[in-house]
């Protein structure tokens, strides 16, 4: 019994490696090992995931025949194999002669949603009904955790059926948690708020699922306005709470919200151990161009880690401080702190922006040494970058093709240099080489190639390659492919070809296809269509620039008075 206490509490107290010297200095003493030793030795067993020991355990039980007897133990084992993955074997444990009760079901279903398998957690579910085993709360949020680590809104539709036919809401918050958190992980957040609204009493876990799931599908406001309503329902926002609503903030810039929640962390205490906490302040102040709060958080922080020390890098590449970001990364290596690879993606693109090349050579050897170049295909692409920006094309491409691992972001990189160069055979080099890698150029890709027609004047194959983007890759045009094509047929001075470029656009709101064709017009004199331009630059932006254009554009047809008119209008601006 003395051991049975001493293995028992050593595992709720998650040390199972205290728990397994136990185990083992009872077997070494010979002494009779019951159910209960099973059961909680298998707990530490699922809880570390030791296969090697739980199937060892499992043989020991087998041998003394007391799997037949005892359903606790088949559901101890059931659960030891899921926990450690081994969802086969435990699904050969719970067919066995035992009779299934729902524990053992839920065991199984609940390892088939951590793999993110709901199919199979759903066949459970449907074999428990079959045997005629009533599911209870736990079941259903299983299933329901199952079904929203997929996304998959059907199957959840259907068992919220099942608990609607059963009543369970008006009894359990949890389900109702539950199908909220399901509801919003598949990006259905009005069936989310209607469950929330509906459920007799609703907790800080219920908001926070809601919460999440605005922030998730970017709607960064609504969860402001739920955290709103939250407070005026009296419940208090717990750690999780406050982290969502300052995400939101920094998204949006609420900068006056997000010191209102940094105000009620301090009061609170609550930076004093939860790193993700501060880390999120952090990243808050600097998406809001508060760097230096960012920083004097930071450095407050009783703990910081690498993630706490990217939000501030980050936020200073976003507001072009480079020269800063540079500045931090040194002092966050002076902290002992190793770098990853989202660490050095700032840091080479603020390389790249400032030119700042022997620094970049620095940080790609150190990418080398750590090998970090074999698994993040991000880091391939962010030196390709780095090299494409500061001028050195040739190594550029070198990097590029001894990269392990080439996607179509690293060859957009090498693309976009070559075309802003005007090197527009590099450029289609560039294309075939991609599609002989079985990769597909995207929106982007066309962007420079349409970039780099423009500058050699292939109106011709400019054509034929934003044709190709739609007819043979199904890209959808953007406004930037759109005012490229002007720029090109507009420097010819064909007209009507950028007229009706324009015209197929889905809307004809934006100002920089109307200033490229207003450029046009200044080259080479169009009066008629160059008023068009203008108007339309002036009606939904006032761009100095347009000013001086179509003021250029009177000058030279000898119309002083219309130019003198366009000059008193800039003034007035």
């Amino acid at each position: 019994m003395s051991w049975n206490t001493l293995i028992t509490g050593y595992v709720q107290h998650e040390r199972e490696h205290e728990a397994f010297h136990c185990f083992a200095e009872m077997q070494r003493e010979g002494l009779s090992l019951d159910q209960t030793t099973f059961l909680c030795i298998l707990k530490a067993c699922g809880t570390t995931k030791v296969i090697a020991k739980g199937k060892e355990i499992h043989y020991a039980i087998v041998k003394r025949g007391m799997l037949e007897k005892s359903t606790m133990l088949c559901t101890a084992l059931v659960d030891m194999y899921a926990k450690c993955g081994a969802l086969a074997k435990a699904k050969e444990v719970l067919e066995g002669p035992l009779a299934r009760d729902v524990d053992s079901w839920n065991a199984l279903i609940l390892g088939y949603a951590r793999q993110e398998l709901s199919s199979e957690a759903l066949k459970c579910f449907e074999r428990m009904q079959r045997e005629r085993i009533s599911p209870n709360e736990v079941t259903f949020i299983y299933l329901l955790k199952a079904c929203g680590s997929i996304g998959a809104i059907d199957e959840g539709i259907r068992v919220h059926d099942e608990i609607a036919n059963r009543a369970i809401l008006e009894k359990s918050i949890a389900v109702g948690n539950a199908l909220i958190d399901m509801y919003a992980k598949c990006g259905v957040l009005t069936k989310a708020q209607q469950v929330l609204e509906a459920l007799p009493v609703r907790d800080t876990v219920s908001w926070n699922a809601l919460i999440s799931g605005y922030i998730n599908e970017d709607q960064s406001q609504e969860a402001l306005n739920c955290f709103t309503k939250m407070q005026r329902e009296g419940l208090t926002p717990d750690e999780i709470t406050l982290t969502c609503v300052l995400k939101a903030c920094g998204t949006i810039g609420a900068l006056r919200k997000g010191k209102e929640i940094h105000y009620m962390i301090m009061t609170r205490g609550l930076l004093a151990n939860n790193l993700m906490l501060g880390t999120t302040l952090v990243d808050t102040y600097a998406k809001c161009g508060l760097l230096e709060k960012a920083q004097q958080v930071l450095e407050e922080l009783p703990i910081r880690d690498k993630i706490s020390w990217n939000a501030l890098l980050a936020g200073y590449l976003q507001h072009g401080k480079d020269f800063e970001a540079l500045k931090y990364f040194t002092l966050m290596q002076r902290e002992g702190l190793s770098p990853d690879e989202a660490t050095f993606s700032c840091v080479l693109k603020a390389c790249g922006t400032i030119g700042a090349m022997d620094k970049g050579i620095q940080v790609h050897d150190e990418i080398l040494s750590k090998g970090l170049i074999k698994t993040h295909a991000m880091l391939g692409s962010a030196l390709v970058d780095m090299y494409v920006k500061c001028g050195v094309l040739a190594k550029a491409q070198k990097v590029l093709e001894e990269l392990p691992i080439r996607d179509t972001f690293s060859w957009n990189a090498l693309i976009a240099g070559y075309a802003e160069e005007g090197h527009s055979n590099k450029v289609l080099e560039c294309l075939e080489q991609m599609q002989r890698e079985n990769l597909s150029p995207d929106d982007v890709t066309f962007l420079s190639i349409l970039n780099a027609c423009s500058r050699t004047g292939k109106s011709a194959e400019a054509q034929l390659y934003y044709e190709t983007m739609s007819t043979k890759y199904g890209i959808i045009p953007k406004v930037e492919h759109h005012t490229c094509m002007v720029v090109i047929f507009g420097s010819e001075g064909r007209f009507d070809k950028a007229m009706s470029m324009i015209e197929t656009m889905p809307s004809l709101n934006d100002p920089s296809v109307w200033l490229a064709l207003l450029s046009a017009c200044k080259k080479w004199g169009n009066v008629k269509l160059g008023r068009l331009a203008f108007n339309n630059v002036t009606r939904l932006d006032n761009v100095g620039v347009a000013y001086v254009f179509m003021a250029d554009i009177f000058v030279a047809a000898g119309m002083e008075e219309g130019a003198k008119y366009v000059k008193a209008m800039r003034v007035e601006m």
